[in-house]
């Protein structure tokens, strides 16, 4: 089994000053750090959920990503900026530092705040003290929830983007 590793949070968020929904996950992948973009793991779903619920094209390019996202009101970060991680596994998460949430907050006109996963969720809550919106991980760890539950789940974001 891999050890502890310190990550700090190597993302920027994605968001401008249009965005009126944030959807949190905990902390890139060590595949997303080596694809340099939120849910870089080819497994995940997330990209895929989006652009279906969205109903455009599946984002090719990194830079592909990032326009979907803008152009559909959408900010993406993570909860935590620091933590000692093994692998990929979120129930191993230790030390968590979360992230200054105002850096968005106090530019764009955020009104629902998602989280992506139970652990997400609970670290947002844990530590901000407020709820968010759960949405079901698309982590290819979890795998018990199917792609129509995730593409039903994923659409409560239209009711706030639209």
């Amino acid at each position: 089994m891999k050890n502890y590793e310190t990550i700090e949070h190597p993302f920027e968020p994605i968001f401008d000053e249009n965005s009126k929904i944030l959807i949190l996950g905990s902390m890139p992948s060590e595949q997303s750090r080596k694809a340099n973009i939120y849910y870089g793991n080819p497994k995940n779903l997330f990209w895929k959920i989006l652009s279906i619920i969205l109903n455009v094209p599946f984002p090719k390019t990194n830079q592909d990503k990032i326009s979907l996202i803008k152009e559909h009101n959408i900010a993406l970060w993570d909860v935590l900026k620091s933590c000692d991680i093994r692998g990929a596994s979120d129930s191993s998460i230790k030390f968590p530092v979360v992230n200054d949430f105002s850096i968005i907050t106090n530019k764009a006109k955020i009104q629902a705040i998602f989280t992506l996963g139970k652990t997400a969720t609970n670290l947002y809550k844990k530590h901000t003290g407020q709820n968010s919106i759960y949405l079901p991980s698309t982590s290819p760890a979890n795998c018990a929830i199917s792609e129509s539950l995730l593409i039903k789940e994923f659409s409560q974001i239209l009711n706030y983007i639209n």
